[in-house]
């Protein structure tokens, strides 16, 4: 009786010990997502480097800052009182408030032709730069370049066929 008693005791502390090591346990999560206003970015004016005059032995360039200030350099004259509408461009960029974002501007040049006379558009630079940030959702980003002028370019109006992009993304 004493050796089955034993015998009895034996399983049943292997049975007590063997549950124990199998015990679990479950914890619960829940999964969360939240969708924030999407970015964008809208033109308000477009850029225009106003009237440039060139000589005609030495080409030269008008750089229009973000600001819509324009300095020249080389053969070209920017004359003081007929200087035509000088404006950076200038966008509108909405989305959540105090995201940041960045900013790309076109790295390529842009032509900008009168008949089949051409020019090109470099070098384009914004304010903010490189990256912004949505105060209370909003935020004026504007744009400037530098206008490559030729030696004895000939007189015109001169317009980009197609627009150039500047892209928004939040960071």
């Amino acid at each position: 009786m004493k050796k089955v008693t034993t015998i009895a005791l034996v399983l049943l502390a292997s049975i007590a010990v063997s549950n124990h090591v199998s015990a679990q346990e479950t914890a619960t999560a829940t999964a969360t997502a939240t969708i924030v206003t999407p970015i964008s970015i809208s033109k308000d004016v477009d850029m225009n480097f106003g009237n440039v005059a060139v000589q005609s032995t030495t080409g030269g360039t008008v750089v229009l800052t973000p600001g819509g200030v324009r300095s020249r350099t080389g053969g070209v004259t920017l004359p003081s009182t007929a200087t035509g509408t000088v404006t950076a461009a200038s966008f509108t960029v909405t989305g959540t408030g105090n995201y940041s974002y960045s900013i790309t501007l076109p790295s390529s040049a842009l032509t900008i032709t009168s008949g089949a006379n051409t020019m090109t558009v470099t070098n384009f630079t914004s304010n903010p730069s490189g990256t912004g940030t949505l105060t209370a959702g909003t935020q004026t980003l504007t744009v400037g370049a530098t206008l490559n002028v030729g030696a004895a370019q000939p007189a015109g109006t001169y317009t980009s066929g197609t627009p150039f992009n500047v892209t928004v993304n939040y960071n």
